[in-house]
């Protein structure tokens, strides 16, 4: 099947925000989420200042989505700053760019979730370590559907485009896998040899 869908996988997520800020320069319909890997401090929630989202390896570093607005999804500087399930679920855009983090990702050879890598302040997974101990079976499902639902909920956002960037390089070889052999798979600019001179 030829879905006309614009899906892609970058290697580094400095290269899928340029992707994204791209898109969003015609019609400011295009955002950047990502999954609850990364605390949000109350007392910064309005710092601009701030980068919440921190990937040293990548030379990366984003806010959230700052707490002085209702409208994050439409303001026009929020183009820098990076959405959660909650300021997003309901939304649509034109594209929209995700970061899967560390709580989703490939060990041998399946899909697996990690709630444990979930920042502390995911009111969704409140509860959790207590029900570990009382009822880990009933745990681990329950945190597997959120965290799964999570990314389910973000990756739908992009009527046009969704772009991807996984943490788990396994995970992101996986998607690649997936994509048709013109697909879009977006090397690392930053990561390819330099020519010659």
């Amino acid at each position: 099947i030829d879905l006309d869908y614009d899906f892609r996988v970058f290697d580094d997520p400095n290269d899928l925000f340029e992707a994204i800020a791209e898109k969003n320069a015609s019609a400011n319909k295009a955002r950047v989420v990502a999954g609850y890997c990364w605390e949000w401090p109350k007392e910064s929630k309005g710092n601009p200042a701030v980068h919440d989202i921190v990937m040293a390896e990548h030379d990366f570093a984003k806010s959230w989505n700052l707490d002085v607005t209702g409208t994050w999804a439409i303001d026009d500087g929020s183009i820098d700053q990076v959405g959660c399930v909650h300021t997003s679920q309901g939304l649509e855009f034109d594209y929209v760019g995700v970061i899967i983090g560390e709580d989703l990702r490939i060990e041998n050879g399946a899909l697996i979730t990690d709630h444990t890598k979930r920042a502390k302040s995911d009111a969704s997974l409140k509860g959790i370590k207590s029900m570990m101990k009382s009822d880990p079976e009933r745990a681990l499902r329950v945190s597997d559907e959120i965290i799964r639902n999570t990314y389910r909920v973000l990756m739908t956002r992009g009527l046009k485009g969704c772009y991807v960037f996984c943490a788990d390089p396994v995970l992101a070889s996986h998607l690649r896998s997936g994509l048709p052999s013109r697909g879009a798979y977006v090397p690392s600019a930053r990561s390819l040899p330099m020519a010659a001179e």
